[in-house]
């Protein structure tokens, strides 16, 4: 009966584990697949700001937990594509330690737009599928980041300068990693200048200037230069900078100039901001020489161009005559070279050397002629005007030659033995000699002319020896022959009538009444 009852006893514990065994067999049955959800895709994103591009950097990360590769359908993406991330994209599997796939993607995005977004599909080897996969990140404003302005000390920038086809040009640009807390003037001027190189006074002649901001970082600067000797200068600084004329210790540029080696100039890279040079004066002499009638010539001076910015020193000199004027621009002078001085020569700087000599004028009144023939000598009086130069006068008659100067307001003679030639010629100074008609007489034997007239007037024109009778003054030749026995006779006759008188006046008294 123990044996029996021990029987029974070993069947409903072994009853009662096996229900309890298929108990928890069914309980690991129903816990596992809450356990084990399966293999997932993950999408997760962040972006970081770029300031200095004004852009967001999105970063995407896919995660795979699957044993296989997940393919990417349905892809939307918001706002812009993300590079690398399309439809048909793969995503690594878990690998065999248990680390999960995952696929970097980067994503550029402006900066101002509100968020960014990823959503898709993955899908496995065995077509099993994972819908939710999506994610977004906020962004917003992503602004470059401000950069400290400097002041005028601080600032930098690079410049060109210019000379050529009579302009003056340069440009003058900010340095690009420099913000300026204040505008920058600069400009370029021109200048007349007295030389070539550097000397005073000077003149300004044109100018440009130009404003460096943070927003018009460069500025191209023209002026025209002076068609003369010039100096040009560019500096920091506007028109009201402008130095007007610079003067012998005036002001001055100096380190202003771009290029310099001192401040401000040295802030600015390039060539040397300045020039002087040219080819000619900035002055415009004129030389007009006039003859004068009496031998003088008067020499005009002139300083009145365009190009007259300063005072010419003039130079005139003839033989020992010298004597130098300053003209001022705009003015004029004259200089009077004493009358036969010689060859005259103007100098002066800024043009050639002017040569003149002394022309007779064409309206001077010239010197006059007489010719006479007394049939004993033929004379030739040249008569020379006032205010003229003496003349110098050359006689040829009968193949003889006589030379004669005559002073202005004068005469002179030169006589010849008369023949029977009836021209002279006579030549002024070395010019062509003109003919002169010599009076043609009829002259006796004795060389007088013919005989006087009734009145007792000489024979010929000029004759003093005519056979008739003197003229009033008495003069003429002693008188011989007939004539003269009977006056003679008569003077006799009334000294003898003349004695008779007195004696009887002497005998008797005479009484005069009235």
């Amino acid at each position: 009966m123990k044996a029996a009852l021990l029987k029974t006893l070993f069947h409903r514990v072994a009853a009662i584990a096996a229900g309890a065994l298929v108990g928890l067999t069914g309980l690991v049955a129903i816990a596992a697949p809450a356990s084990a959800a399966g293999p997932q895709i993950t999408i997760t994103g962040s972006a970081e700001c770029n300031p200095a591009a004004g852009q967001w950097l999105v970063t995407w990360t896919v995660t795979n937990s699957g044993d296989s590769l997940a393919r990417v359908d349905k892809l939307q993406t918001s706002p812009v594509p993300v590079p690398e991330l399309t439809n048909g994209t793969l995503i690594p599997r878990r690998n065999p330690s248990g680390v999960d796939g995952k696929q970097i993607f980067k994503q550029t995005v402006e900066g101002g737009v509100a968020a960014a977004s990823v959503s898709f599909v993955g899908i496995w080897a065995d077509n099993t599928k994972d819908a939710d996969n999506k994610a977004s990140v906020q962004l917003g404003d992503c602004k470059p980041a401000e950069t400290p302005c400097v002041g005028a000390d601080d600032a930098k920038f690079h410049h060109t300068f210019a000379v050529a086809d009579g302009k003056s040009t340069a440009t003058v640009t900010l340095d690009d990693d420099v913000k300026l807390c204040d505008a920058e003037p600069v400009t370029l001027v021109t200048y007349f200048a007295p030389k070539t190189n550097f000397s005073v006074p000077q003149y300004a002649f044109a100018h440009q200037s130009g404003t460096i901001t943070n927003e018009n970082r460069s500025v191209e600067l023209t002026a025209d230069l002076p068609a003369c000797n010039a100096q040009v200068d560019l500096f920091f600084g506007d028109e009201g900078d402008i130095i007007p004329e610079i003067t012998e210790g005036g002001p001055r540029y100096n380190d202003k100039k771009l290029g310099s080696a001192g401040k401000p100039g040295n802030r600015s890279k390039g060539p040397q901001g300045w020039y002087n040079g040219g080819s000619k004066a900035c002055q415009t002499p004129a030389v007009e020489p006039l003859s004068s009638c009496d031998g003088t010539v008067t020499i005009n001076l002139s300083n009145t161009g365009d190009l007259s910015k300063y005072p010419v020193d003039f130079t005139v000199k003839a033989g020992d005559f010298s004597r130098t004027v300053t003209v001022a621009p705009g003015k004029g002078d004259t200089v009077t070279v004493p009358a036969g001085a010689g060859p005259i020569t103007v100098t002066a700087d800024g043009m050639d050397d002017v040569k003149y000599e002394w022309q007779r004028p064409a309206d001077c009144p010239r010197p006059t002629l007489t010719v006479e023939n007394d049939c004993r000598t033929v004379t030739v009086t040249v008569t020379n005007p006032e205010g003229v130069t003496p003349a110098t006068a050359t006689v040829v008659y009968n193949g003889e030659t006589k030379t004669v100067k005559v002073a202005p307001g004068s005469s002179e003679k030169v006589t010849f033995p008369a023949d029977d030639a009836t021209e002279a010629t006579v030549a002024f100074d070395g010019e062509e000699p003109v003919t002169v008609s010599v009076p043609k007489q009829e002259c006796d034997e004795n060389g007088g002319g013919s005989g006087g007239d009734d009145n007792g007037n000489n024979g010929g024109d000029n004759g003093n020896g005519g056979s008739g009778g003197g003229d009033d003054d008495g003069g003429g030749l002693p008188v011989t022959g007939a004539a003269a026995g009977g006056i003679a006779a008569g003077a006799l006759a009334l000294l003898v009538a003349g004695g008779v008188l007195f004696f009887v006046a002497r005998r008797r008294k005479v009484k005069f009444t009235a």
